[in-house]
């Protein structure tokens, strides 16, 4: 009985959450509506996701990364690696964008692999090994361009992942929606995904379960290494460029995606529906700070602050994120503690 009351209550909060969530993007939705023009306009909305299926994609595999209680901060640096790199291939070994694209996603695994033995072989804490690959990823990048080389003229049947539509839709929407549906289906209808919110809940309790911690945890950073790696691609077509500096910032709106979702910083719990949502309300913000008209709010044009401003609020839906998480882990944990004491009593 009580294994399925906490069953309930789980259920409850994460439904609660997304709920909330989901009355932010409608309140997002309506200042951006009446603050800017045309937002609901049919083609803004599809800029909305053509100008973010990159953050959506690194979101998606965060959140296995972030349910073992790890951190990857090295995903939009290795989309930089990776964008260069099919840049040298397409255009200085004259290669198949297709087979290029390929090389960039194993590239991508391998930086991922990278990490997940630095994490898992070595037992380093994976702040600080994704921090180190998050400068040496841009350094290769740089290196590899002399600091300002970019690559373009690419094909237009390429270039057309970023910028056509099929069926009336962008093009690299398709593309998430296919990433969307296997992570989903890999974090809540595998062993796989059940492995690792009880590595995040309790590593020592899921090694003693028989749960190998080490390879499900180095799968999760292999995963994000190789769609960093898709995402780079994907960028590479909208852009028309391969250059060294694409991806900066992504992995900071990849985290607050996820947290925003409901995914805890401490690992255990969290969705991709929570993460789904998460993204759209990123998504949403950043493209509405751009539209809205300068004189309702700024005496100078609002592209010349629209950025600063989105990273400012950014970072402050991030930080709220991460305190509800802290605040809700805590009164789980006196709840528990009050719960057992009043069965001791009784």
């Amino acid at each position: 009985m009580s294994q399925q009351t906490k069953k309930f209550s789980l259920g409850t909060l994460l439904a609660r959450h997304e709920s909330v969530l989901m009355m932010v993007i409608l309140l997002e939705i309506f200042l951006f509506q009446k603050l800017g023009r045309n937002f609901l306009a049919g083609s803004n909305v599809s800029n909305i996701f053509r100008h973010s299926v990159e953050i959506g994609l690194l979101a998606l595999v965060m959140t296995p990364v972030i349910l073992t209680g790890g951190i990857d901060l090295s995903v939009g640096s290795m989309m930089g690696l990776c964008a260069v790199t099919f840049g040298i291939l397409v255009k200085q070994y004259e290669m198949s964008p297709w087979i290029a694209g390929l090389a960039a996603v194993s590239l991508g695994a391998l930086g991922g692999m990278g990490n997940a033995f630095l994490i898992t072989k070595m037992n380093l804490p994976p702040l600080i090994v994704t921090l180190g690959t998050f400068s040496l990823f841009r350094g290769l990048a740089e290196a590899l361009t002399k600091g300002s080389e970019a690559y373009s003229g690419f094909s237009q049947g390429f270039t057309d992942i970023g910028n056509a539509n099929v069926l009336g839709i962008p093009a690299q929407l398709w593309i998430f929606l296919a990433v969307l549906a296997m992570m989903w289906i890999l974090a809540h209808r595998t062993t796989w995904g059940r492995s690792l919110r009880a590595i995040g809940f309790a590593p020592e309790g899921a090694r003693y379960a028989g749960i190998s911690v080490k390879r499900n945890t180095g799968m999760a950073y292999i995963l994000a290494g190789a769609i960093a790696g898709l995402a780079a691609v994907i960028l590479v077509a909208r852009l028309g460029e391969a250059r060294a500096n694409v991806g900066i910032g992504y992995e900071l709106l990849a985290i607050t995606a996820v947290v925003l979702g409901g995914t805890s910083i401490f690992g255990g719990a969290g969705s991709i529906s929570g993460t789904l949502l998460g993204y759209v309300a990123v998504a949403i913000l950043n493209n509405g700070l751009s539209r809205i008209t300068a004189h309702q709010i700024f005496d100078q044009p609002v592209s010349s602050v629209a950025r600063e401003l989105s990273g400012m609020l950014t970072g402050v839906l991030l930080l709220v994120a991460l305190a509800a998480g802290v605040l809700l882990k805590s009164l789980a944990i006196r709840r528990a503690r009050r719960q057992s004491l009043s069965s001791q009593s009784s």
